[in-house]
Order: C-alpha cells, then sequence, then structure tokens
C-alpha cells in the first residue's frame, strides 16, 4: 500500500519538480496555462460589459474553475484506469507545467543584469514579470519590482501549487492555478475589473491564504534571519493584499531593505504601503540571496509535500478499510 503510494503520488512530485529545477517552462511545450489565459480572456471580452458585472465575473470564475476540476479529475481517473506507468507520467507531467519557480528566477536575474547595462533595458526587462507600468521607474524600482516578484512567486508559483496538490491531488492543483490566472487577468482594481473581476480576487485571497504564510515562515526559517520573523509580523498585514505582505515582508527582513511604494496599473496610480524602512539600494548580491533563499524553501517545500501528502492519503486509505 505504501510502495504504491509513493511510485503514485511522491515519485510525480520529485519528477515534476525536478523537471521544473532543470527547465523551467520550455518555450515548445504545450501549457496549459496559456489555455486558460486564452478561455478568461474569451468570457472577459464577452461578459465584461453591460450591467451586472460582478455576477459575470463570478460566473466566469466559477464555470472555469469547476471546469477545470471536472477536466483534470478526469484525466487523472482515466491515467490510472490505464496503467500504473502512464499515471506517473501524466502527473510528472502536469505538475511540472504547473510549477513556476525556475523560469521566474531566470526573469529576475536578467533584470538584474539588463538594469546594470542600461535603465531602459531594465524597464523593458521588468515589465515581462510585472503588471505595473515600467517606463518611469528608477534602477532601485526596478531591482525591487523584480523582488518583490520573486517573493510572491514563491508563494504563488510553488508553494500554493504543491500545498493544494497535498491536499486535493491534481485537480485541486489546476484549480488553483485557474484561479491565479484569473486573479493575474481580471483581479484588479481598476475601472475595468474592479466589478467583473471581483470574485476571482477573493477567491484567489481564499487560496492562497494558508500557502502565503507556510511561504513567509519557510523564507524565515531557511534564511536564518531572525529579523525576517519580525518584519513578518509588523509588515505583513500592513500591505493592501491579504496574501502578498507576508512572502514580500519575509524577504525584505532577510535582506533588510524596503518594498512597496507608489505604482501605476493600467494608467491608475496605487499606493502601496512600505514594508521595511531601510531604502538602501539593491544590487546583485541581494538578488542572489534572494534566490538561494527561494530555491532552499523549494527544498523544505517539496519535502513536506510529499512527507504529509502520503501521510493523509495512508491515514485515508486505513481508514476507508477500517470503516469498510
Amino acid at each position: 500500500m505504501l510502495n504504491n503510494l509513493l511510485l503514485l503520488y511522491g515519485l510525480p512530485v520529485l519528477i515534476g519538480w525536478i523537471l521544473d529545477l532543470l527547465l523551467g517552462d520550455p518555450s515548445w511545450l504545450p501549457h496549459p496555462v496559456v489555455l486558460f489565459g486564452k478561455a478568461i480572456a474569451f468570457f472577459e471580452k464577452k461578459l465584461n460589459k453591460g450591467g451586472r458585472r460582478v455576477a459575470k465575473g463570478a460566473f466566469t470564475a466559477f464555470f472555469l474553475i469547476a471546469i477545470t476540476i471536472l477536466l483534470f479529475w478526469s484525466i487523472d481517473y482515466f491515467s490510472v484506469k490505464l496503467h500504473i506507468i502512464c499515471v506517473i507520467i501524466v502527473r510528472s507531467l502536469f505538475i511540472f507545467l504547473f510549477l513556476a519557480g525556475t523560469t521566474l528566477i531566470r526573469e529576475v536575474r536578467d533584470v538584474f543584469k539588463a538594469v546594470d547595462r542600461s535603465l531602459e533595458e531594465g524597464r523593458k526587462q521588468v515589465a515581462r514579470i510585472v503588471g505595473r507600468d515600467t517606463s518611469d521607474l528608477s534602477a532601485q524600482e526596478i531591482r525591487t519590482a523584480a523582488l518583490e516578484t520573486l517573493a510572491e512567486n514563491l508563494s504563488d508559483g510553488v508553494v500554493a501549487p504543491l500545498f493544494w496538490l497535498m491536499v486535493g491531488g491534481l485537480p485541486a492543483m489546476a484549480a488553483y492555478k485557474m484561479a491565479n490566472t484569473l486573479d493575474s487577468m481580471i483581479g484588479y482594481k481598476t475601472e475595468r475589473y474592479k466589478d467583473f473581476g471581483r470574485f476571482a480576487a477573493k477567491t484567489d485571497d481564499v487560496l492562497n491564504w494558508i500557502p502565503a504564510r507556510l511561504t513567509a515562515f519557510l523564507m524565515a526559517l531557511v534564511s536564518g534571519e531572525s529579523r525576517s520573523f519580525r518584519f513578518i509580523r509588523k509588515y505583513a498585514r500592513c500591505h493592501a493584499s491579504p496574501n502578498s505582505g507576508y512572502p514580500e515582508s519575509a524577504l525584505a527582513g532577510i535582506l533588510d531593505s524596503r518594498f512597496g511604494g507608489t505604482h501605476t496599473y493600467f494608467g491608475e496610480v496605487v499606493e502601496k504601503p512600505y514594508i521595511g524602512e531601510n531604502p538602501r539600494e539593491l544590487d546583485t548580491s541581494d538578488m542572489k540571496r534572494a534566490v538561494k533563499v527561494n530555491r532552499s524553501a523549494e527544498v523544505v517545500m517539496v519535502a513536506f509535500t510529499v512527507a504529509a501528502g502520503l501521510a493523509l492519503r495512508y491515514s485515508a486509505m486505513m481508514l476507508c478499510a477500517w470503516w469498510g
């Protein structure tokens, strides 16, 4: 029984994470999140107009998440019916595709290299990974934006997908990625999205509540920096987002830096509270330390996902056997 669990659950988690570690997101490989984005864009274009936009947005989010759960439950179910090798391949492949640790780390490294060459290159490079207007950012703001995104991505791109995989298997992991994609596309408090994207944003907040706090704890733990825990307690709840402030405050504490400030999204100015009080200049050494913390936190999270997931599944199987 335990051997089967190791093969069907533990092994795919390890294979999927190692593939992401080595390959990131290969451009030649079709990605389900791209399809998620196209589906969201279709519904947004058709429904985000006229009246009752909150209801239309709620329908869009609920429908797409439900369809995603059904689709990936079916894929997982039929792979189990075929062969154990098929299960391992399917689960490993989708776990790999739904993790987004390596690609973002590469992008952040490229941002720091680009801004060291010229301000304009840095602005163009950081625009690839942030949703804000980057045309007027200073070198310090570019580096800060990249590190803020790195911290958030550890939660959204690694810890949260693994957490929901642990809780509900591949369908739950896929559902989380759909919800997170919805939030990243329509979950803004701008004139266009504030009503239509409200339900999507709230759903993402709920799904990230535990993972964001777990991410901050892991970052502070692996860094060995006690100041990070103080930053989390002091600044995490000051953020406009109920979740983003946790990983951001953890990293700001590790680096003894300051995040936040004024940002522009789709032409609208958004004031974000400062996290930290030291506006020191960030450099490549800070980026390298942040990447090291990310990677170490990933390792701990993967180990936790395998151990806790096996324990949950083994307990459920024993309970079912006893009940039967």
